[in-house]
């Protein structure tokens, strides 16, 4: 496993507690919102790879319409154009809402802030037809050995014109990888809560 700065770990922690007690009315009035579009429960629970590929619950407000019993969850990769995403989801996602829930990971130790994207193990979309899952895929060895994060290299730089492939997405990762230190983390949330305060999350062009 790649070995983290000394201070990473303390400082999620922090952050993620800070962040919690910060957004507590918001737990109150987003699940609110999310229920009464259309009933639906406002949480959103799926199982991620982790560090080391071990598998955890990661937990997000829902912006997708409930999928129906037995129907595996599909990943939304053009948020304007997928009949999935609901009115309130829309907004959550650009402002990065949506991923508040992940504090509590963050807090629990199974994320960082700054890393790879927590994927799911299984492949979904047109990559099945390449990859049974994403150990598979060139390049997931070295993503795994640190834990993901909330935003990355990837999450900012790549983001939705990466398109759906795994592999490109990965080469971002690994950029991370071989050059994480503190000040990259600090420099990479600063540029999160910038595309956040733009409400570019889920712009198809440049977010910074």
């Amino acid at each position: 496993m790649t070995a983290e700065p000394f201070i990473k770990r303390p400082f999620d922690f922090t952050l993620a507690l800070l962040g919690l007690v910060l957004s507590s009315p918001l737990w109150l009035i987003l699940p609110l919102a999310i229920y009464l579009e259309d009933r639906g429960p406002p949480l959103f629970f799926q199982e991620r790879s982790g560090r080391g590929g071990r598998v955890f619950h990661i937990v997000k407000f829902r912006t997708m319409k409930p999928v129906a019993k037995g129907e595996p969850p599909h990943r939304a990769v053009d948020m304007e154009k997928d009949a999935r995403v609901t009115r309130v989801g829309k907004g959550l996602r650009a402002i990065a809402l949506d991923e508040l829930p992940v504090l509590i990971n963050i807090l629990k130790g199974d994320m960082s802030f700054v890393g790879p994207k927590p994927l799911p193990y299984k492949i979904d979309g047109w990559e099945r037809m390449r990859y049974d899952n994403i150990a598979q895929v060139p390049g997931y060895h070295i993503r795994s050995q640190v834990k993901p994060g909330l935003t990355g290299i990837a999450q900012i730089y790549a983001g939705k014109n990466a398109g759906p492939s795994y592999s490109r997405r990965f080469h971002y990762d690994n950029l991370y990888v071989e050059g994480m230190s503190f000040w990259l983390d600090l420099k990479l949330i600063f540029l999160s809560f910038w595309i956040t305060f733009r409400g570019k999350w889920e712009s198809r062009g440049r977010k910074v």
